[in-house]
């Protein structure tokens, strides 16, 4: 390949534009390459300093690779623009949130593997009646605002959750706390409760799971010493980036103000978004850490 002429201006130009171009080819890499949950990141650490090799090893050979690189990059966004598939605006959109992802990481927390049985299990699952008429209706009369067209047109592959999130504003918004009766576990059936929004944190939690399981939403119990709380199922790590966004800086950007999202990391490394009663924004702190069992719904 033949090589351009090595002068200052040239050598300042190409340094420019080839760490111009590892910043968007590392959120890429990054994204593809699985986490190893390293203490700290030091995974990631060492895979952008390797990058950083790759970029000093292109432009001491082959600068011409970086002004061909860029010719590519510039092309295929305009043809993307052109034909509305990937192109300048949704490149720019996919770079604001990777970036915003950087200065606000979220809180994760390992679900344990040794947990006990759930109690009163068969109790909650048969409370949890998402599939009641009376349930689906209320949950797809909150998917029809405007705002949330809006959002979900902005954020199309994330339009389940984006609604899901709907459901879980209307059901905080709502919620008004009420103990059980004295020495008794009271659970309501959701379908019962949509009329009073009313009730402990098991109330609210089979309120929650049955309202978003009923548009499609996945759903688990998070059960502690002396607490319930559901969880939504996001997706895994490459999620986690927009799911950040979208709750801190479109949907719930007053209510998770200078906060983190916090979340279980199950087994299978998926991610869950705490969906608490305490939490005024999905992802918000846990009200208690110790996990004793856990209902998947």
């Amino acid at each position: 390949m033949k090589k351009l002429p090595d002068t200052l201006s040239l050598r300042i130009i190409f340094g420019v534009l080839a760490y111009l171009l590892l910043i968007p080819f590392a959120f890429i890499v990054f994204r593809y390459v699985p986490d190893a949950y390293w203490p700290a990141n030091i995974d990631r650490v060492l895979l952008f300093l390797a990058l950083v090799a790759l970029v000093e090893f292109v432009l001491r050979k082959r600068k011409i690779v970086v002004a061909v690189l860029w010719l590519l990059i510039l092309g295929l966004l305009t043809v993307g623009s052109l034909t509305n598939s990937y192109g300048f605006r949704l490149a720019f959109k996919d770079y604001k949130e990777m970036v915003y992802g950087i200065f606000t990481e979220p809180e994760p927390n390992s679900t344990p593997r040794n947990l006990r049985p759930f109690p009163h299990k068969t109790k909650y699952i048969q409370a949890v009646d998402y599939y009641n008429p009376e349930i689906r209706n209320y949950a797809v009369s909150l998917t029809t605002d405007d705002s949330l067209r809006k959002y979900i047109a902005d954020y199309h592959d994330y339009r389940r959750l984006i609604q899901c999130f709907a459901v879980f504003r209307d059901v905080n918004r709502r919620w008004n706390y009420v103990n059980d009766p004295l020495g008794q576990e009271y659970l309501v059936r959701a379908s019962d409760n949509l009329g009073v929004f009313s009730g402990d944190c098991d109330d609210h939690s089979i309120m929650m799971a049955a309202a978003i399981m009923s548009i499609g939403g996945t759903m688990r119990l998070v059960h502690t010493t002396e607490h319930v709380y559901p969880e939504i199922l996001i997706g895994d790590k490459q999620n986690l980036e927009d799911i950040n966004y979208i709750v801190k800086k479109v949907m719930f950007k007053n209510e998770s103000n200078g906060k983190r999202l916090h979340y279980h990391i199950d087994n299978q490394k998926q991610i869950w978004l705490n969906l608490d009663y305490t939490a005024r924004y999905p992802g918000g702190e846990f009200m208690e850490s110790e996990i004793i069992a856990i209902l998947n719904l």
